[in-house]
């Protein structure tokens, strides 16, 4: 039996995507002899878990059962991360449930499934009772937690739990000084910390590696610290890490977003290799914030040939002819997407209210409730434009009156959330939103506005961002 389990263990080190080591215990099986120890059903179940065969791995859960080997804590804590890496959250939750003295693998591993799903509270939740029970955390765990509270962007639960890697001395590795980096370069405003956090890594001795890097220079350029990613750029150099598209793309956006739009173009020249779509959108969406229009349709012209089947970039390419009036050309590529049937994604909103999720589009009037979202956002119209706000019009790129693109961005889907969270909530609950794509300016400063006067939080998120509105002030400092 030692012959099978070290071949099955073997080919899911050699390579964490194979399928060998299912073949080979699919075929262990059919043999009949020799019979599968708690050893091979736990290799098995991590080369399941590797690959996401949800499937196999079931049918290994039945060998499990009708092996008597459902008691064993070393095949429970593998079905525990088989089925959270599958992201059935339920069934590993039953698996966990079942285990009568749990030690800290299986408490880690549960921590890192519901980090997995962005379940933070449950991640927290699960992180207490451990400690409440005696099992003292080690890294991996903090790791896991850390993750759970970037992706879901509970800034005040992943701050405390930074204190408390601080005053129980937990050894900050590669893993957990990279997870705390990622963390606070997820939320605007936030350089200092995740720029802090590398700086103890560095105190403590420990090598940053290149994703370390990719954290550290996507803070600097979410915060318009150019200087500084300068800096780390060069220090990464020095330390012998050759940099990635993924290191070349945080300095083109670094660039961009600080308006060193030309800088950013020559940068992209000396890259040893091509630049891939997403520094050609990096670019293109730098010149559309600068109206650079020769350069933008340089980016434009490279990002079809990479992608020319890809929606998205004909949509940006609209929208930067629009910023800067050439709305023939406009119109060109709106021709060519209706001849390609493309169609956008609808900019939608999403807002959670006791369990439910509520999806908003731009001028939504189909909710249940759309009378009383109107009243509510008659108000807000009327006290931010009392609060002396007047209306980004350039954020409607559409040729119409000024007039109407105010009323336009009335209409905007994060307007209508807000709204509706106003309505269905009191302070001090924070009005959390998500939306799909990138706030406008103008709802980014509407935002601000109405954090003040309505003395409410607002947190809102897209893929890679999140804003944090407070007593008018944003956590981005305005710089996104």
């Amino acid at each position: 039996m030692f012959s099978w389990n070290s071949l099955i263990r073997g080919y899911s080190l050699i390579g964490s995507q194979s399928k060998v080591p299912i073949f080979l215990f699919k075929k262990l099986v059919r043999k009949g002899y020799p019979s599968a120890n708690t050893f091979t059903l736990a290799f098995v179940l991590k080369a399941c878990s590797n690959i996401l065969a949800f499937e196999e791995g079931q049918q290994v859960h039945a060998c499990v059962f009708r092996s008597g080997f459902g008691s064993n804590q070393f095949v429970q804590n593998g079905l525990v991360n088989f089925y959270a890496k599958c992201e059935d959250i339920g069934l590993a939750e039953k698996v966990f449930d079942e285990i009568p003295e749990r030690n800290l693998v299986a408490w880690s591993t549960m921590i890192s499934g519901y980090a997995l799903m962005g379940l933070v509270n449950e991640a927290f939740g699960a992180f207490r009772e451990m400690q409440m029970l005696g099992v003292v955390p080690d890294k991996v765990t903090m790791m896991s937690v850390i993750s759970a509270c970037a992706a879901s962007g509970a800034l005040n639960i992943g701050r405390s739990i930074h204190v408390y890697i601080e005053k129980k001395t937990i050894e900050t590795d590669i893993m957990v000084g990279t997870a705390l980096i990622n963390m606070y370069a997820k939320f605007h405003g936030l350089a200092e910390e995740a720029l802090e956090a590398f700086s103890r890594m560095q105190e403590s001795e420990v090598k940053p590696s290149h994703v370390t890097f990719v954290g550290i220079l996507a803070a600097c350029a979410r915060s318009g610290l150019v200087s500084e990613g300068r800096r780390y750029w060069s220090s990464m150099i020095e330390s012998g890490i050759e940099p990635s598209i993924e290191h070349y793309g945080c300095m083109v956006d670094l660039l961009c977003q600080a308006s060193l739009v030309d800088e950013a173009y020559n940068f992209v020249q000396t890259m040893p290799f091509s630049p891939d779509p997403v520094i050609w959108r990096t670019l293109l969406i730098g010149c559309q914030k600068n109206k650079m229009l020769h350069r933008g349709e340089i980016a434009a012209e490279q990002l079809l040939a990479l992608e020319p089947l890809n929606t998205k970039n004909y949509i940006l390419l609209s929208n930067f002819y629009a910023s800067v009036s050439q709305w023939k050309k406009m119109i060109l590529v709106r021709k060519m997407m209706n001849e390609k049937a493309m169609k956008g994604v609808p900019r939608c909103t999403s807002i959670e209210i006791d369990g439910f999720v509520h999806e908003f589009v731009m001028g939504d009037w189909y909710h249940p409730e759309a009378k009383e979202i109107r009243q509510v956002l008659k108000d807000i119209s009327e006290r931010v434009s009392d609060s002396g706000h007047e209306s980004h019009s350039s954020d409607v790129l559409h040729n119409v009156a000024d007039e109407e693109k105010r009323i336009y961005l009335c209409k905007h889907s994060e307007r209508l959330a807000i709204s509706y969270g106003l309505l269905k909530t009191k302070a001090p609950v924070p009005i959390r939103i998500v939306k799909n794509l990138r706030v406008c300016s103008d709802c980014h400063e509407v935002a601000k506005i109405i954090s003040k006067i309505y003395e409410r939080e607002i947190i809102v998120r897209n893929r890679v961002r999140i804003h944090k509105f407070v007593n008018g002030t944003c956590s981005c400092s305005d710089y996104w």
